[in-house]
């Protein structure tokens, strides 16, 4: 989708991430949101198994996969929001059940704070919300926000193949990274090797950290916890046990700021649990799309049971 300063690559559920075409309609529509360096087909595995209830989509953010970086350079959490909100408002698909992982959380949670009226049900796969004390393993990441680091690390490590490069990614984002398949580690690779050759790569990926952690420091009314106080969306939070760039502690935190949440906790999962465990992502994204349709058809939302590892239930029932 081409808008005046920006232009935005959508990618619909399919084997080969086809681009988005016009066919679902019937459907309620779906966005899912990639986290810092990843892209719209992060959302490959998990977007199938939604396609017979909703009709999903997934935006590569300014930047990130095969959209180009938008014309103001702005990379900022707040930047990005706008840019999707002005791809909803174009298209006129909402309100949607949205979708952010990591940095596409913390976006996701910017939009339906700002703009309720876009967003049907909200779902967060390890969103980057502020941590006060960010796990070790986070801070290498972190530190590709500091002037230079992203450039002096291209340097550093312009002698590793994109095979390593690829194994060091997948080892830090997936809990267990045996569970990638041989297919997928190929794709990925694949991916790598494409990106690193855009002449805008690391300029994307310093600014974008940078812009990250800055998000972390606002106060006021554009901090994001408080930002997650004011949405209204039913909401879905999903934390995975063995998350090495966002501490399943925050899962607490996460669980009071939004309210009436449900929380999906996965011991064995890593940063990406909709890449890692889609069916169980995709099984609680469904029963919040039915219960968040249940008052609309005049039906009682189903009861339900405590949480349980790799269930979900209301966070309020959390102890």
């Amino acid at each position: 989708m081409a808008l005046p300063g920006l232009t935005l690559t959508l990618r619909a559920p399919g084997p080969d991430g086809a681009p988005a075409g016009t066919g679902g309609r019937d459907r309620e529509p779906a966005l899912c949101l990639h986290g810092l360096g990843g892209s719209s087909r992060n959302w490959s595995a998990l977007m199938p198994l939604l396609a017979d209830r909703l009709d999903p989509e997934a935006l590569d953010l300014p930047g990130f996969g095969e959209s180009p970086p938008p014309a103001d350079r702005n990379y900022s959490v707040s930047a990005q929001a706008r840019a999707v909100i002005r791809h909803l408002d174009a298209a006129a698909r909402g309100p949607v059940h949205l979708l952010g992982n990591s940095m596409g959380g913390a976006v996701a949670t910017r939009i339906a704070a700002a703009r309720p009226d876009l967003v049907r049900t909200l779902t967060l796969v390890s969103p980057a919300l502020p941590e006060l004390r960010p796990q070790r393993t986070a801070v290498p990441t972190a530190l590709l926000a500091v002037p230079g680091v992203a450039r002096l690390f291209s340097r550093l490590t312009r002698d590793r193949t994109p095979e390593q490069r690829t194994r060091e990614v997948l080892a830090l984002c997936y809990g267990d990274p045996a569970r990638v398949t041989p297919e997928g580690f190929a794709t990925a690779v694949e991916e790598y090797a494409r990106r690193l050759e855009l002449p805008y790569f690391w300029e994307v990926m310093e600014r974008s950290a940078r812009a990250v952690v800055g998000s972390y420091t606002l106060s006021g009314q554009h901090n994001l916890w408080r930002q997650a106080e004011r949405v209204l969306a039913p909401t879905l939070l999903v934390y995975g046990g063995r998350d090495r760039l966002v501490s399943i502690r925050m899962a607490r935190r996460a669980a009071a700021a939004f309210r009436g949440a449900r929380m999906l906790t996965l011991p064995e999962a890593g940063h990406v649990a909709m890449m890692e465990y889609p069916e169980a992502v995709a099984r609680a994204v469904r029963e919040l799309a039915d219960a968040a349709a249940a008052p609309e058809r005049g039906a009682a939302p189903a009861a339900r049971t405590p949480s349980r590892p790799g269930a979900t239930s209301p966070a309020a029932d959390r102890s």
